[in-house]
């Protein structure tokens, strides 16, 4: 039996870690900068809130001070609750993640975008005459042309080759000889364009790629540019060549021209931007995608926690049920039963709730209350204040109590015997008999550990069973034993409806019925979700209630 209970806290404890590393990783580490303070706050909130969590579940078993309870509940609690519905949303947001993703990725996509361009400088020759007429930014242009003497001739033709479409153009020049400055610089300009200047510069290159993807193709070998004087192109008279520039004939070592080389650098340069852009832009949109998923998991499970506590700050709302029974009489229809479960006085409710369910109970004037079990998580001498406002309970046939197993985890006997002081009637596997019917209480099971568990022989045993009978049991699970014993509704709690859904699926694994009247054979079963809360002052899917129970007789 040790071993089983080793290993199933050993499970609980591995499924507590894995939980809070999910949160850790999903809230923290993909939202925040390594080494940054966010990122440090947030690991140790995910280190210190579950052992909060711990203190919070151990400090009343442990018997430490009253004082400390409260202080580790609120924050123990608390964070159980909100682990819950953080870990679910944080699931839902595994799904909208890749979608979100795929959205930002389209719109990416249809956005415009510029293309980058790329210019190359080049060197102009010192030509008289105005200047030459710059070719289209989208064509390179390569031209060769051959040495002028003291006769222009026109000029070899260009092949130029557009979206891989070649051209052939050629620029006649007007024959005849040179015989002033006019006419050569006419000549000049007529077989000479930026472009093909720019082509001539460079002897070693036949074919340049543009960034539009424009390709110009030329004779792999070409002459200096002759003037109209015949004689080569040479450096500007007044302009001192640079450092880049002072290699022979203005070519560095490994072929190129220096404006070629930066050119080809500035193109690398670009090349390396364009190949480490789309990775950024990746990286941003994963990063506000992780951003968006962590805000909206935690303003969810904020708001749900946030709602459930209010209501059970807000007190618990009245519930009407009416139940015919066969054998009831005639004198004890409509008789009208306050039935109100799970009040859990504790380090976080306290008298102030008490004073809610009190008041909440004599505003429907009920003709009997029932408080079947759990009233309490501590001991008499700490929460007896707490409880006194059960004595101004006000009913015509009075008040009656059962235990319920958290009365076992606190001190059954003294809490009975302060119940007893407050006014309640503890029924200890006995009955009594009111006009109409017999009402019944048990024990829980859980003081069988103790040696006080249900009897249902002793409670039921020599009745009249011509008479109708109502029975107080804390755990649905006896339902079977009051079946049994021919009673005809079983008025219980425990469950809490599941208090934090979806708890009450769990509840179902263990429980006959959660909430709510279900029949078994001739025996109804009631079961009530609570006024309280255990743990967490938290209720998600199982507000809390007190019930009316009205009583119907098949005679009236």
């Amino acid at each position: 039996m040790v071993a089983v209970f080793a290993l199933v806290a050993l499970l609980i404890v591995a499924l507590l870690g894995g939980v809070h590393w999910y949160v850790w990783r999903r809230m923290v580490r993909d939202v925040t900068a390594a080494g940054g303070w966010p990122r440090r706050v947030g690991t140790w909130a995910v280190v210190a809130l579950p052992l909060l969590s711990v203190g919070a579940l151990v400090s009343g078993r442990a018997g430490a001070p009253f004082t400390v309870q409260r202080v580790l509940a609120w924050p123990g609690y608390m964070w159980l609750a909100t682990l819950l519905y953080l870990t679910l949303a944080l699931i839902v947001g595994e799904a909208v993640r890749p979608l979100l993703l795929r959205a930002l990725e389209r719109r990416a996509r249809r956005a415009p975008t510029t293309p980058p361009t790329t210019t190359t400088a080049s060197t102009t020759t010192a030509s008289a005459g105005p200047p030459a007429t710059a070719t289209p930014a989208t064509e390179t242009v390569t031209a060769s042309t051959p040495v002028a003497t003291t006769t222009a001739r026109p000029t070899a033709p260009a092949t130029t080759t557009t979206s891989g479409a070649p051209t052939t153009a050629a620029t006649p020049a007007p024959s005849g000889t040179a015989t002033g400055p006019a006419n050569a610089t006419n000549s000049a300009n007529a077989t000479a364009s930026p472009d093909a200047t720019v082509a001539a510069a460079i002897p070693d290159r036949a074919t340049t790629l543009a960034p539009d993807g424009v390709t110009a193709t030329a004779p792999a070998t070409t002459r200096p540019q002759a003037t109209a004087s015949g004689a080569t192109d040479a450096p500007t008279p007044d302009r001192t060549p640079t450092s880049d520039e002072a290699t022979p004939n203005g070519v560095t070592p490994d072929g190129a021209t220096p404006d070629e080389a930066n050119s080809d650098q500035a193109l690398s340069d670009q090349a390396t931007s364009d190949q480490a852009a789309p990775a950024a832009a990746q990286t941003s949109r994963r990063l506000f995608v992780a951003r968006t998923v962590a805000a909206g998991a935690g303003a969810v499970a904020a708001a749900t926690v946030g709602y459930g506590t209010y209501s059970v700050f807000r007190g618990p709302r009245v519930k009407r049920i009416t139940v015919p029974l066969a054998k009831l009489s005639r004198q004890a229809h409509g008789y009208r039963i306050a039935v109100v479960s799970d009040i859990h006085l504790g380090p976080i409710l306290g008298r102030a709730h008490t004073q809610r369910v009190v008041e909440t109970i004599n505003r429907v004037n009920p003709d009997l209350v029932a408080v079947v079990g759990d009233l309490v998580d501590g001991s008499v001498a700490d929460l007896g204040p707490a409880a006194e406002p059960l004595r101004h309970l006000r009913a015509r046939d009075g008040s009656f109590f059962v235990t319920g197993n958290h009365e076992y985890f606190s001190g059954a006997d003294a809490w009975v015997d302060h119940v007893r002081e407050l006014g309640l009637r503890p029924l200890e596997n006995e009955r009594t008999e009111l006009p109409g019917f017999d009402l019944a209480g048990v024990n829980d099971v859980a003081g069988e550990d103790e040696g006080k568990g249900p009897d249902f022989r002793q409670a039921l045993g020599d009745r009249d069973r011509g008479r109708a009978a109502v029975l107080l049991a804390h755990q649905p699970v006896v339902i079977y034993d009051a079946v049994r014993h021919g009673v005809d509704l079983q008025l219980s709690g425990h469950t809490h409806g599941g208090q934090l859904w979806p708890g009450n699926y769990l509840a179902e694994l263990a429980n006959p019925t959660v909430a709510g009247l279900e029949r078994y054979g001739d025996t109804q079963l009631y079961v009530s979700r609570g006024a309280g809360a255990w743990g967490p002052p938290v209720r998600v899917g199982a507000p809390p209630d007190i019930t009316v129970v009205q009583l119907a007789s098949p005679h009236a």
